[in-house]
């Protein structure tokens, strides 16, 4: 399976069945901030934006004073796990990423998607690969 499928399939696909309730974008980075694969939507993100997000993995909290930047738009940090999933909220709206062996899974939202739900969607597909080995 492609990367690109993981995305359109697994990430961008109706959640709990419900037909157009989805996220609002997705993407599978490398650790390196290679793009595996993503949304036509995800923003393009800064390498310092990139080395910020993998700092606070490695040092929970880094990101909390300062926010959580993509494409230059901030998000305040929320409860997260520490070395594993990182959360933040903006407006209606919000972000999870989670940490596998070899890659970071975003998911972006809007209402009416809740926070839980683009958390499922994101930890769902990221638990898989880390059982892959990924």
């Amino acid at each position: 399976m492609s990367w690109q499928t993981y995305v359109d399939d697994h990430l961008m696909c109706d959640i709990e069945g419900q037909a157009g309730l989805r996220l609002s974008a997705a993407a599978i980075m490398g650790h390196d901030g290679a793009v595996w694969a993503q949304s036509a939507n995800f923003p393009q993100l800064k390498p310092e934006e990139i080395k910020g997000i993998l700092t606070d993995f490695d040092e929970p909290g880094h990101l909390a004073p300062t926010g959580l930047f993509l494409a230059g738009t901030k998000y305040m940090v929320i409860q997260g796990e520490p070395h594993a999933v990182i959360r933040g909220k903006k407006g209606s709206g919000g972000i999870t990423i989670k940490k596998t062996g070899q890659a970071l899974v975003f998911g972006l939202y809007e209402e009416p998607v809740t926070p839980g739900q683009c958390n499922m969607v994101v930890e769902r597909l990221a638990d898989y690969l880390i059982d892959q080995g990924l």
